[in-house]
């Protein structure tokens, strides 16, 4: 259930690219009331139960936000490499161009080029990477520390999965050798930053 529930801020983006459910409907009607009763079902957990759905939760989320935050940051260079003159070390890359569009599917939009729709688009990005992190812990049932290395292939994997999808398409994305390289290699740094914040977070909770 836990899984389910985090996996409907995905499956808002995947209804909208196989034409199966508008990315906005979806969003409200559906991963708003889930990301309610995540929260809700972890609250119950701690407070009433023995505190293991609570952690799964609590660690996933936090976890997956901070490796979202790690992705980005590894992506940066290649962003704006252009604008600081860098593109004979490092080729450009327009790796967050999807987050305004993302915004604007969600708000009902024609184009991202609103400032609420690039907000909107980046709050929806995070809580990808938030959500991604819930599911790995469901996955592994909260076994942070033994079952780490399926972090790595749950990262690189939702990259290749993503690459058979139509999403390169819908968003007017060319792929290509270095931008597939690029994506993998921000993939992987994304899984060792959930495993690294999530036994750090796990260690913090024993303590308390």
């Amino acid at each position: 259930m836990v899984f389910l529930l985090a996996a409907t801020s995905i499956a808002s983006l995947l209804g909208e690219m196989y034409r199966l459910w508008p990315m906005r409907d979806c969003t409200f009607a559906v991963f708003a009331p889930a990301g309610i009763a995540l929260l809700a079902f972890a609250l119950h957990d701690r407070s009433r139960g023995n505190g293991q759905a609570f952690r799964i939760i609590f660690i996933g989320l936090i976890a997956g936000l901070l490796a979202a935050v790690a992705y980005d940051i590894f992506r940066l260079p290649f962003v704006f490499s252009k604008s600081f003159g860098l593109t004979r070390v490092i080729p450009a890359l327009p790796l967050f161009k999807v987050f305004p569009v993302f915004g604007a599917m969600i708000l009902g939009q024609a184009d991202g080029h609103s400032l609420a729709a690039n907000v909107t688009g980046w709050l929806y990005h995070f809580s990808n990477g938030a959500t991604f992190g819930v599911m790995y812990g469901a996955l592994i049932n909260g076994q942070w520390r033994r079952r780490w290395p399926v972090a790595i292939v749950f990262a690189v994997g939702l990259e290749l999965a993503m690459l058979f999808t139509p999403y390169p398409a819908t968003f007017g994305i060319r792929i290509t050798e270095t931008f597939v390289m690029v994506t993998l290699m921000a993939h992987l740094v994304f899984g060792v930053a959930m495993v690294l914040a999530s036994i750090r977070l796990e260690k913090g909770l024993a303590k308390c």
